[in-house]
Order: structure tokens, then sequence, then C-alpha cells
């Protein structure tokens, strides 16, 4: 504390020093100008006559260059300017009209239906009657196995089964005849039961053998060749090498890409928007662009919105679908999807760049019929593309839209010598989608 305090009496005295030397040298300027003063009060009439006569060329040329000067700052600095004359603007005129609810989003496009095709049974390929990206229709034969076995082992319990069901008709004759008993007739009966049960599970073992496609759709690569062993699990045998013969996978993988889903999220906040005036029965409509280009843009429906949010984003899956008729798009592609969430009915839209963000909010210039601006504070409910909605301000108010800077209430301004012909640009919210 002790250097403190010290530190600040010589800071108080180097203070009061100055202070004194300042007043010193104030004193010593007033002795010098003070004669000067004195002479100023015995200028009269004859000595300032004198002094033009005799200085009467420099003042004539000084006051020359004062008056091209003035001039000159005139011709650059016109007085409008100066006074702050009216400032070109480009302005617009507000209408109520209706304005998309839209929620931007970005997904992956998803299959509506994905088919790996696996044996049932273990047994080698005898032919295969795709190929590879083939288009095929549901039912349409893929893959045949060998079923030599399969078609013996039917064929002989079909025949048990006929045999079994002609005793069972024999028997019931004689029973009306008292030759059997009716003990016999419904042995009989069992016995035809069992055999056609029998010959009805050989049946669909050998359809095993016939491997057809339970969806339409494309085909992928084709894991098998002619004689390949399959088995009746996720493993495929393939001839690929001496040392490799099997890997893991399926026969084909069958692809629905007609329609085809998109799967996207939304953040939690949005969920409400979705929600609150959805109708059952009218599903929500959704723009997809597929890619960067910006050139593939599909509309489709909303088929389900997720029944729980996900904690881990905070969001809710949603999954849309499209129709892809010339199957153009692949599962797996990113997609920008636009949701049309709701309709903001009867509502202001502006511009965007027609609101300044000041000190005390967001406000709007509003021209009067004195073509004077008026600052109006408005509060923006949406944002998207462009363009806002806000409340603040009624329809048919002019607002200024370009122009916008050193603008303050009571400003006059003018609009743009180019638009004086055309009439005040329109809104143009009712031709792009709101965000």
């Amino acid at each position: 504390m002790s250097k403190i305090e010290s530190s600040l009496d010589r800071l108080f005295a180097k203070l009061v020093h100055f202070k004194d030397m300042g007043k010193a040298r104030l004193c010593a300027l007033w002795q010098k100008l003070s004669p000067y003063l004195g002479q100023l009060k015995k200028i009269d009439y004859p000595t300032t006559k004198a002094f033009v006569i005799r200085f009467k060329w420099r003042i004539l040329l000084v006051l020359i260059v004062l008056y091209a000067g003035s001039k000159t700052y005139d011709y650059y600095f016109p007085a409008s300017k100066k006074a702050g004359g009216p400032q070109v603007i480009t302005s617009l005129v507000v209408e109520k009209k209706d304005i998309p609810l839209v929620i931007e989003a970005t997904g992956t496009t998803v299959s509506n239906s994905i088919v790996d095709i696996r044996p049932m049974v273990t047994n080698t390929v005898s032919k295969i009657h795709i190929k590879d990206g083939e288009e095929v229709k549901e039912g349409q034969l893929l893959f045949t196995l060998d079923d030599r076995n399969d078609k013996a082992n039917y064929e002989k319990l079909k025949a048990l089964a006929d045999d079994a069901q002609k005793q069972y008709l024999r028997a019931k004759e004689l029973v009306e005849k008292n030759f059997i008993s009716k003990a016999g007739l419904e042995t009989s009966l069992a016995n035809a039961k069992s055999a056609q049960a029998a010959a009805r599970s050989a049946e669909v073992q050998l359809s095993f053998d016939s491997i057809r496609s339970p969806i339409n759709g494309r085909a992928g690569i084709v894991n098998v060749f002619p004689g390949s062993l399959v088995q009746a699990s996720n493993v495929v045998t393939t001839a690929t090498s001496s040392t490799a013969t099997s890997s893991v996978g399926s026969m084909v993988t069958i692809t629905q890409l007609n329609p085809i889903n998109v799967q996207f999220v939304i953040p939690e906040k949005d969920i409400p928007i979705i929600l609150e005036n959805r109708k059952s029965d009218v599903p929500l409509t959704v723009k997809v662009t597929i890619g960067n280009t910006g050139k593939n843009t599909y509309e489709g429906q909303v088929l389900v919105i997720d029944n729980q949010v996900d904690p881990l984003i905070a969001a809710v899956r949603v999954k849309a679908q499209i129709p892809n008729d010339k199957l153009e798009v692949l599962p797996g592609q990113f997609a920008r999807v636009s949701l049309n969430a709701n309709t903001l009915k009867d509502v202001i839209s502006v511009p965007t760049q027609a609101i300044v963000i000041g000190p005390a909010g967001r406000l709007v210039y509003v021209v009067d019929k004195d073509d004077k601006v008026t600052a109006k504070q408005v509060k923006v409910s949406y944002e998207y593309l462009g363009t806002s909605v806000i409340t603040g301000i009624n329809a048919g108010d002019r607002i200024v839209v370009e122009g916008k800077q050193n603008l303050r209430t009571g400003s006059k301004v003018r609009e743009a010598k180019s638009s004086k012909s055309e009439k005040p640009p329109a809104d143009k919210t009712s031709s792009a989608e709101p965000k």
C-alpha cells in the first residue's frame, strides 16, 4: 500500500505543477496580446478608408477568390443535397395473401421394398432365368434348383394319396352294403387324409426348387452360377477361387424403384406446425430435389410421421413417397426436401430485404401520401427464400424495399426513375415458396 500511496502523491504533485505552468503561459500570452487589443479601439473611419485605398487590389482579389470558391462549392454540392433532399428508393404496396408454410430438410432416398432372395433348401442351382440389373415382375421365375429328387418324392406321395382316396371311396360303398364296419371306414378316411397331407408337403418342398420374385423391381448383381451349391442359410456358396469357395450374401437382391421413398428428419420445434392443422384425410405434400444440380425435382406425399422423437438429435423421422417412372433415382441418393406443412391465410408478406434490424428490433419504412417515410416496428413470424411474413403494418401500406440507407422518420423520398413509368413492383411471394 505504501508504494501505491507514494505513486498517487507523485501524480498529484505533477498535476499541480502542470496547472501552475498552464496558468503562467496563459498570463504571458495575455500580456502580449493586450497592446494589440488596445489598438483595435483606436480604429476609426479615416483609418479604415486609408487601409482600403492602400490595399484595394489585394482585397478585390480575395473577394473574387471567395466568390469563385462559393460557386464551385454550390455546383458540386447542390443545396438540395445539403438540405437533405428526396432520397431515391424502390417501394411496393403490400397486400394480404395465402402463403404456404414450408419446412426445409435433407434426407436420403430409400427403396419402398427390398428383398434378398435366399434359398429355402440346400441344393444346387440348375438354371438362372434373369440377368444382372434386369427388371422383374412379381411371380417371375428367377432360379431353378435341381428338382429331380423332390419331383420324384412328390409323384410317389401323390400316387399314394390317390390310391388312399380310392380305398376310402371303396370302403364307403362296402359300409352301405354292411360288408365292413364303420370303424374300417374311419380308418380308411384317416389314411386318405394322411396321404394327401404328405403329398401337399412334398408339393411345397418341390416349390422351393423354383425361386420366384415376390415383388416388382430391379434385380441387382446375381451372386450364383449354374451348378453353385446354395444352402438354407445366409451363406451362398460360389466358385470364386480354389481356396475360397463360399461368400456370405444373397443369391440376388430385388429392389423396388417405382415408386421410391425419401426418408428425412424435421426438428422437434417444427412438429406442432405439422400436426396442428393437419387433416387426417389430406396427406402432406413434398417437393424433393435429387442431386446438387436442382434439375431433378419430384412431387410426392408424406407416407408416415414417426410416433416418437429421437432424443439424440431432437428430431422426428418422416417418410415420403415420390414417383420414379424413368427409374432415374436410386436408393441412397442425397435429397433436399421441401415439406408443405400448412398454409398461412390472409397474411402480409414482404421481401426480407425491406426489413431493417435496428437497436429497438426489426422495422420497415412506410411511405405516406406526401412521400415521407415513417419507421414502424414489425414482428417477423416466418421467413423463407427472401420472403418474410410480418405483423405491424396494414394491407395497402407502401413500404421501402431498396434505398433504406440513411433514412429517418420524416425523410423525403422519391421513386426511382426506372420505375416511374411502371407500376410499383409486385410482391414476389405469390410465386415463391416461403421458408
